[in-house]
């Protein structure tokens, strides 16, 4: 058997993004809750190592929005516990590193399917001044259903290392069409013509590698993948990259990610990612996902990103050790950029 390998970088010269999952089925349960730690704390101690730039979360940061009844089964922690727990969570890279999370389906209070505006105390927990590293990036921010400023729909200017500009767009959970149009003007605005775009949304792709069409959820004015397909993202001219999250399956990791590539407006390919885990370790009554994020390696050549999916929870036990990595070729590939 190969020995066990911590992530390393291929160049010293190489800069690194960790993708979070959707984090609702460790947050939803205080037994689960510790792998989430694991996690972050990994993040932080690799931060120098692995030359960590930025950490993503593809949303669904809670399961219930405002419950006050947990039943136990489906849940032991409120919606206030589960709010507070998650902000805590990400507080060990507040000061430390930079973050963007997008809001889904489950951070609304539409988890019955029934109910409708999509509020949300996303802003009540996260909020420009938590993370110092965040408000330095901080550029643009657009409005919630209450009219209201909220990083919901927000944008983040960042320079790597090497001097590359990149602009993250994070957009609410079935953006509405107003917040298309605002991310459109964003993305067009000669400040950031030059900006490699990475747009970071919740609900995107199926694991068939195709945008979603339609989801059942009696929201109006409310654009699934193929609608931001449309939309914003095959319109604009520096949206290369689009990571999403909350499709899963059992145990199943190839339901719970996707791949696509198409072309945008300039002829530039647009890579499209869906990466999530959280029915991996025994579905949505499990243990939350297995531990699993995702590290992005841009290499020194400006264009070619190395994508490694690595489980800091395994990685913990030398019985486990052997379970750290996912090497089929939906879980470690690499792509260019244009």
């Amino acid at each position: 058997m190969e020995a066990f390998r911590q992530p390393a970088l291929a160049s010293e010269a190489s800069y690194t993004m960790v993708i979070l999952p959707d984090l609702q089925n460790y947050v939803k349960f205080e037994r689960n809750q510790p792998l989430l730690d694991v996690m972050m704390n990994w993040v932080v101690a690799r931060k120098d190592s692995l030359h960590i730039g930025m950490v993503l979360c593809t949303g669904d940061l809670v399961e219930h929005d405002d419950i006050i009844n947990p039943d136990g089964r489906k849940m032991d922690q409120t919606g206030r516990q589960q709010w507070e727990y998650v902000s805590g969570a990400f507080q060990k890279l507040d000061g430390v590193l930079p973050y963007v999370t997008a809001t889904g389906n489950h951070d609304y209070n539409i988890f019955s399917y029934t109910h409708k505006p999509k509020t949300t105390h996303f802003p009540d927990y996260f909020y420009a001044e938590k993370n110092r590293e965040n408000k330095k990036l901080l550029r643009e921010v657009f409005t919630n259903v209450y009219g209201e400023h909220s990083l919901e729909n927000a944008a983040y200017e960042w320079v790597a290392p090497t001097g590359k500009k990149f602009l993250f767009l994070s957009l609410e959970f079935a953006p509405r069409d107003t917040v298309l149009s605002w991310a459109g003007e964003v993305v067009a605005k000669d400040a950031y013509k030059s900006h490699t775009v990475v747009l970071l949304t919740h609900a995107y792709l199926n694991y068939k590698n195709q945008h979603i069409e339609s989801m059942s959820y009696d929201l109006e004015d409310a654009n699934p993948g193929q609608a931001v397909w449309e939309k914003l993202v095959k319109g604009s001219k520096n949206i290369e990259l689009v990571i999403s999250g909350h499709i899963g399956g059992k145990d199943n990791a190839r339901k719970h990610v996707a791949y696509r590539t198409d072309k945008n407006a300039a002829g530039k390919t647009v890579h499209q990612m869906t990466f999530n885990a959280q029915a991996m370790g025994g579905g949505h009554y499990g243990n939350g996902g297995d531990g699993w994020l995702r590290i992005l390696e841009f290499l020194p050549d400006g264009k070619t990103v190395a994508v490694k999916t690595f489980s800091p929870f395994f990685a913990l036990s030398p019985s486990t050790q052997h379970l750290a990595w996912r090497n089929a070729d939906y879980d470690a590939f690499t792509f260019q950029f244009d």
